[in-house]
Formats: C-alpha cells, sequence, structure tokens
C-alpha cells in the first residue's frame, strides 16, 4: 500500500486539516468545489506528475539539473532580438532594485513608501520626456499588454471597434493583442485589420493603409522601429492619415531608439507604448519586461488608463509628496469594473528602468543609440557579402534586420543549429511566421557586440554555409 504524503509546501494538504476545511465548507470531498466546471472540460483520466520532491535539498538539486540544461548569453555569443534584447545592465540598476527600501515595498500601503512612489514619478517623468508626451503609467507585464490595453483606451475614447496593424508585427506581441480584443462573441470585441507591408522597405504600405482608414476605425497602431527592424520614415504621414478620419495612432517605440529618433510625441502620435526592457533590465526566462503606456496629459486619455499613475503634490510643510493617481479607475480600485485588468509584476522594472535613464542621461542615449545603429549596419554589410547571404532592406534599420539564405539552399533552422554548435545564437527564424520573406532570419546587433563578435559571426556563417 502506498504511503500517503502531505505536500511539503502545501499545508492545506495534511489531511487533518483538509478534513477540517471540508467539514466548515459543509462538503464530504474536494469534487464537489469544482462541479461547475463541464464535463467535457474536465481530465478524464489520473493526471501523470511525477513523485513529489520531499526535501528542499532534493528541490535544488532538481532544479540545477534542470536549469544547466540551457545556454544563456553568457555560454554563446548572442544575435537573438525580436523584443528581449541583449542590452548591457549596470550594476547600479542591480544594486538599486534590491535595496530594502524598494524591495520590501514594490506593492503595499502608503506608510510602506520609503521613497517608492518618488523613484516611480521619477520614472515616468523620465520616460515622458524621452518619448515627448506628458502622461506616463507605471508599467504593464509587457509590450504586447501595452498595445492591447492602448487599443482598448483608443475603442473607449473614439466609441469604434475596429483598429489597424502591420501585417509584418511580432507573432508574440500580434497573439497578445488579439487577446485584448477578445473573440467576436464578445460585447467588447474589437475587429483586427492588418494592413500591408511593402516588400522590399518592410515599411507600412501607405495606400493600403489609406484605403482601409474609414469612420469604424478606433486606431492605427504600427512601430517605430518595426518589429523587422525598420525605422518607419512614414510616421507623420501614417499619424496625419488616422487623425483625418478621426482614429487615434498608437505607436509602438523602443525607448533605447529615442536617443537619435524622434519622439512619438513630435510626429502626431497620440498614445505611445513599448518595453522598459532595454532600459537596465536583464533578459529573463519567464519574468515580466514591463511595457509602457503613454499620451497626451488630457482627461480624455487619463481618465481612460487602466494602470496606475504618480502624481507629485506640494505638501502643507513646504515639501513635496508623491502619491498613486487615478487608481479608483484600474482593477486595483474597481477589481472587475475597472477599464482593464492590470497586475504589478513589473513595478520593480520602473525602479530600475529609471536608474538606467539618470545613469545615461541624453547625451548618453545619443551616444548609446549612434553606436547601435552604427555597428547594426557595419555587422548587415559584412553578412550581405557572404556568398548566398542576402540582407533584406539594407539601410534604415535600427538594430535588428533580416538576413535571408534562399541562395543558400539551407533551412534557417539547420544553419541556427549549426551554429549553436559553434556557441553562437543565430537569428530568429521567420521561415514559418513570414513565408513571404523566403527562408529568412531576424538578427539583432546591439551595444553589447564588439568588431570581434560580428566578425566572429560573419567567419562563422561562412564556415556554416561551406560545410
Amino acid at each position: 500500500m502506498a504511503r500517503s504524503r502531505a505536500h511539503p509546501y502545501m499545508p492545506n494538504s495534511v489531511p487533518a486539516v483538509r478534513r477540517q476545511l471540508l467539514a466548515s465548507l459543509g462538503i464530504d470531498s474536494v469534487e464537489a468545489l469544482f462541479s461547475q466546471i463541464p464535463d467535457d472540460h474536465r481530465l478524464k483520466k489520473p493526471l501523470q506528475l511525477p513523485p513529489a520532491l520531499t526535501s528542499e535539498s532534493e528541490l535544488r538539486r532538481h532544479m540545477s539539473d534542470l536549469l544547466s540544461k540551457n545556454r544563456s548569453c553568457e555560454d554563446a555569443l548572442s544575435f537573438l532580438g525580436g523584443g528581449c534584447w541583449h542590452h548591457h545592465v549596470p550594476a547600479i540598476c542591480d544594486e538599486i532594485v534590491q535595496r530594502s527600501e524598494f524591495l520590501t515595498p514594490v506593492w503595499g500601503t502608503p506608510s510602506s513608501d520609503l521613497g517608492r512612489n518618488q523613484a516611480w514619478f521619477e520614472f515616468t517623468s523620465q520616460m515622458g520626456e524621452l518619448l515627448g508626451m506628458d502622461l506616463v503609467a507605471l508599467p504593464v507585464y509587457s509590450w504586447g499588454c501595452a498595445a492591447g490595453h492602448a487599443i482598448r483606451m483608443a475603442a473607449r475614447i473614439t466609441g469604434r471597434s475596429k483598429v489597424l496593424v502591420p501585417q509584418l508585427l511580432d507573432p508574440e506581441r500580434s497573439a497578445v493583442i488579439r487577446n485584448y480584443c477578445e473573440p467576436a462573441e464578445m460585447s467588447s470585441h474589437i475587429e483586427i485589420v492588418e494592413v500591408d507591408c511593402d516588400p522590399d522597405s518592410l515599411l507600412l504600405d501607405l495606400e493600403d493603409l489609406k484605403g482601409k482608414l474609414n469612420d469604424e476605425i478606433a486606431a492605427v497602431y504600427f512601430e517605430n522601429p518595426g518589429y523587422l527592424g525598420q525605422i518607419e520614415h512614414q510616421a507623420e504621414a501614417i499619424a496625419a492619415a488616422a487623425k483625418a478620419c478621426g482614429a487615434e495612432t498608437i505607436a509602438g517605440v523602443d525607448p533605447i531608439s529615442l536617443g537619435i529618433l524622434k519622439p512619438p510625441g513630435q510626429y502626431g502620435a497620440d498614445l505611445a507604448v513599448g518595453s522598459i526592457q532595454p532600459l537596465g533590465i536583464h533578459m529573463n526566462c519567464g519574468g515580466g519586461l514591463g511595457g509602457f503606456i503613454a499620451s497626451r496629459d488630457e482627461p480624455l486619455y487619463a481618465y481612460e488608463y487602466p494602470a496606475l499613475m504618480v502624481s507629485i503634490a506640494e505638501t502643507t510643510h513646504g515639501e513635496h509628496g508623491f502619491g498613486l493617481a487615478l487608481a479608483h479607475q484600474s482593477s486595483y480600485g474597481m477589481r472587475e469594473e475597472g477599464k482593464d485588468w492590470t497586475g504589478n509584476s513589473t513595478y520593480q522594472w520602473a525602479i530600475a528602468a529609471a536608474a538606467y535613464m539618470a545613469l545615461l542621461g541624453p547625451a548618453g542615449f545619443r551616444e548609446l543609440g549612434e553606436l547601435i545603429i552604427q555597428r547594426a549596419h557595419y555587422c548587415a554589410s559584412l553578412l550581405d557579402g557572404i556568398d548566398g547571404i542576402r540582407v533584406l532592406a539594407k539601410r534604415g534599420f535600427f538594430k535588428e534586420f533580416v538576413v535571408n539564405f534562399d541562395d543558400t539552399g539551407q533551412r534557417v533552422a539547420d544553419i541556427n543549429a549549426a551554429l549553436l554548435r559553434r556557441d553562437v545564437f543565430g537569428g530568429i527564424d521567420l521561415s514559418e511566421t513570414f513565408p513571404e520573406l523566403g527562408r529568412s532570419a531576424l538578427y539583432c546587433v546591439t551595444e553589447q557586440h564588439t568588431q570581434a563578435d560580428i566578425q566572429r559571426l560573419a567567419d562563422t556563417l561562412a564556415e556554416v554555409l561551406r560545410t
């Protein structure tokens, strides 16, 4: 007979405690708690799980064994991007976010603030200056979540139910946006209409955009730089076209590019979204990366935010105090009746980003942007010179670009596998996601890549293609 054990990390799994809980609820078994779940949604056979680990030492060994199977950017040279990038994280960012006055009260009552609200206010102020916008919320989970929230904000503002998005959009971000727009059966459903992209420049097709704009469109969402790296020089024309038909313009931007690119507030964007991960935040496997939402400081926008904002006010003693603003309209204040549902897993990253932006300053952002764009174009020129390799849209990108391998006769997956055996992470395989681009991959170059790193990639790719 198998020995019955309580779960080592669940106190309520002790048989006596379980019986007490069931008795207090007036039921005989745990099954009664799940009776409302439709029968066809329930598992018909026992769930085959490995035996529970009964000690902390066993758990530690098990997790160490699992993690040892991973290859990190410390182990291999990485040219992956696509939404989570290998940027440098200054040590001061790690030091600040681990300080107890920030680490312990990342969420809590005003009495546990300890400078947290001021740090959050500094983050929103710095982001506002970077984006050319006045109102910035605390970050939500990711860029995709920020875009989804902004689209729903636009739908509430305009009373319309369609949104235009680029055809060449990050598939993960696209999936999150589609979740936010909900199924067609839902009353708050937003229909997503894709706008074609020019196959040569990889930019939004302006004529197709204008042809799809009408009085049902709540917003036009585009990215600058786009998912495939191209700088959208038509941004002002896109915003003007959207405004002409009464639609909101939502620009998705990489904040690290804004030292050299015009901020969205200067080319007519009504809302701006993007990731804060480049701003002093490590790449995380499954962790929150943080997505920002920003707009003009107008009641029309302020009262539609689902996320939290921080305000500054002068106290009766002549000092300044910091507190949360418009919290009542969020899911924290109104739960399911709030504007949208958000979470608080990325608020610590706001403090890391504030430290990073303060460290760089305007001149630092400009120098960093110039460095990245120069190295990315240098890398693209080297790769384009290798037999069988062709870089699409060779100029006008920021840190990512598309490399085509059609003439090599090899699959991107096989090329990437061969690179990995040589301790190099190749680009993201685009072959199935965007088949119209052929056998292509998305490569990324940041300030982390030295000239020697780029030369190593070119030499390794040439070697792989010869074998």
